[in-house]
């Protein structure tokens, strides 16, 4: 059972009731949560909110680790395995698309890439824009290029990449996939809350992470841990917090930029379920909320 939603949509309470009736245990599906050092502002489930239900791969992972869709895919290939066997359900729940596309359509087996062809990207970067890496991909892979948000460097400078280390574009890889999950072997449930619902519960949820002690621990994490490329430093929340900390901006400017990210993090995530999960089941875990 796939369940995926945007942040801060309920998906924590709807997957544990859910498993509390069909007798399941939850595989975290999310790149962030994935990793312990965070777990206020990663919003990991805490010990009491489980209730009782096993929960896999949450804060499982040092953040110093490197793990790729591959890795994950393979671990969780492994517990649903193992789930079964023990005669439960298991209930992958998250909201990184990338990981249910990995076991709904397949992952694409693409050649290591070489850190050269990432440096000579970087140094168009420096020397031009992150637009100039848009264009160009638009120019060699222009089906690439529309399903990546903006400018989102990360995924453009791997889409480029894959075309300047391969000669062949990103999109020719994914056009030969095989789906790991058969279709008759799962079926999908999307959470997609009214938007103003959903986006007034974000901005609730991390005055609440203030509150509950998230800026310390953003504190005991820079202290740690200054390597830019640890995936925990793009956490949502983490940069600005970091300002704050640093001295640049206020902690009220820092807490409104981390609300807006999250918001405009909600918002990519609900235009990837309405156009690569628009088969799956859609419902409203915060209808109750409407109108309050």
């Amino acid at each position: 059972m796939l369940v995926y939603g945007p942040t801060a949509s309920g998906k924590t309470n709807f997957a544990i009731e859910l498993a509390k009736r069909v007798n399941g245990e939850i595989i975290n599906t999310d790149s962030m949560q994935i990793y312990s050092g965070l777990p206020i502002l990663t919003a990991l489930p805490t010990i009491s909110e489980r209730a009782g239900i096993a929960h896999h791969l949450f804060g499982a992972v040092e953040p110093s680790e490197r793990w790729s869709v591959g890795k994950w895919l393979e671990a969780a290939l492994k517990l649903i395995n193992e789930i079964i066997a023990r005669g439960n359900r298991p209930i992958l729940v998250g909201g990184t698309g990338l990981y249910f596309e990995a076991l709904t359509r397949g992952l694409a087996k693409i050649p290591q890439i070489s850190r050269q062809t990432i440096l000579d990207i970087e140094l168009l970067i420096a020397e031009d824009s992150l637009a100039a890496v848009r264009t160009k991909l638009e120019l060699v892979d222009p089906v690439s290029a529309d399903k990546i948000q903006g400018f989102d460097r990360q995924r453009l400078i791997r889409a480029l990449s894959v075309f300047e280390e391969t000669g062949k574009t990103l999109t020719s890889f994914q056009q030969t996939t095989i789906p790991v999950l058969a279709a008759n072997e799962w079926q999908g449930t999307v959470l997609l809350p009214d938007r103003d619902v959903l986006y007034e519960r974000i901005n609730r949820r991390f005055d609440a992470m203030i509150q509950n002690g998230a800026l310390e621990e953003v504190k005991a994490f820079k202290s740690k841990s200054e390597d830019q490329s640890i995936a925990l430093h793009k956490s949502i929340g983490f940069v600005p917090l970091g300002r704050y900390l640093d001295g640049d901006i206020s902690l009220t400017e820092a807490c409104d930029l981390a609300k807006r990210d999250s918001r405009r993090y909600a918002k990519r995530q609900m235009t990837w379920a309405r156009g690569r999960a628009n088969n799956w089941d859609f419902v409203d875990p915060l209808q109750s909320e409407r109108g309050k």
